[in-house]
């Protein structure tokens, strides 16, 4: 047994055990053979050299995180104590400022923060077309508008175009108020929000103004040929598969596109399949074209977020299991001779 005491004089200790104790909690949990105990502005860890010395190197990311950054979420504390692959570590060491992707409002830095999105940067840098595929929260669309951003700023591109399906998830469109603009809005709300953590109002405004920025239904992109454009399909899975390749069908020579979406989350009416599973399926193998599977690890919204999405696809493989075993029993009777 050895003890070890670990001083938190350099960060706020409100921060690094947070409200109620609740990462001290997650710290205890992740670590169940070691006694830990906070005083103050220290940590008293007791058990064998080896935990002592693996918690010791997780604590160590988190201070230095702190005392960068001033604050770290709960699912970033987590990601720390559970990540062992050298990119979860890399991501909270000292951070490049070549890393950054766009700085916002007030010297706010958008940067890729999993490695996934990591993953879809690169792909991005390397294709003209990439497909990102993942659940809710996975910051897919959050990404791709840096990027766009980005390519704008640099002057690589001259405008960027935003849309999205917009597809009657409960209510039609005509009978919900205002005029057309305003009655599509509403689904193109996360793209508004994603362009103001990155540029200032008065900027954003000019670029809608001045159609440097164009954020519009996918129906919209019909007929237009998209070129020296960054281009983003978002929520993808809620086209069809001639809207689709329709709007592949739309970039120039000069374009990027990201095509984002969730396959747990299509809002088509049951005689309409979604156009995303076919189009993954049949372009991920053309070169120039990149696909980006992100999954509950890459979960960058609230911690309960990423159980949420786990609880719901464990759920789902049980229907499928037990489908799977009714379809066979059922077959397995029709083969058997009437007596």
């Amino acid at each position: 047994m050895t003890d070890t005491i670990i001083n938190l004089e350099t960060v706020n200790p409100i921060e690094f055990f947070g409200v109620n104790n609740g990462k001290l909690d997650i710290l205890k949990k992740k670590f169940p053979l070691l006694k830990i105990l906070s005083r103050g502005t220290q940590l008293k860890l007791s058990g064998a050299p080896e935990q002592i010395a693996t918690a010791r190197e997780k604590i160590a990311l988190i201070i230095s995180y702190l005392e960068r950054n001033g604050h770290m979420s709960h699912n970033y504390f987590e990601q720390v104590l559970g990540g062992d692959d050298a990119e979860v570590i890399d991501h909270f060491m000292e951070k490049n400022p070549n890393e950054v992707l766009v700085f916002g409002p007030n010297g706010k830095s958008v940067r890729a923060r999993t490695a996934n999105q990591k993953k879809l940067v690169r792909e991005s840098e390397k294709n003209d077309i990439v497909f990102a595929i993942g659940p809710a929260g996975t910051g897919k669309t959050y990404t791709a508008v840096a990027l766009a951003v980005r390519a704008l700023k640099n002057k690589q591109v001259k405008k960027i175009i935003l849309t999205r399906p917009a597809v009657e998830a409960g209510e039609s469109l005509g009978f919900l108020p205002g005029d057309l603009k305003e009655k599509i809005d509403p689904y193109l709300r996360p793209l508004y929000d994603a362009l103001d953590d990155m540029i200032p109002a008065d900027k954003l405004g000019y670029y809608m103004t001045t159609r440097t920025i164009e954020i519009a239904p996918l129906a919209y992109m019909r007929g237009r040929t998209l070129d020296n454009a960054y281009i983003i399909l978002d929520e993808a899975q809620n086209a069809t598969d001639l809207q689709l390749k329709m709007f592949l069908t739309r970039i120039g020579p000069s374009a990027k596109a990201i095509i984002t979406g969730d396959m747990t989350q299509v809002d088509l009416p049951r005689n309409q399949r979604s156009g995303l599973q076919l189009a993954t399926r049949i372009l991920q193998h053309i070169d120039g074209i990149a696909y980006i599977e992100l999954d509950e690890d890459d979960v960058v919204r609230h911690r309960l977020v990423k159980a949420i999405i786990k609880a719901y696809h464990t759920e789902q493989e049980k229907e499928e299991l037990h489908r799977s075993q009714k379809n066979y029993k059922s077959a397995d009777k029709k083969e058997k001779p009437s007596s």
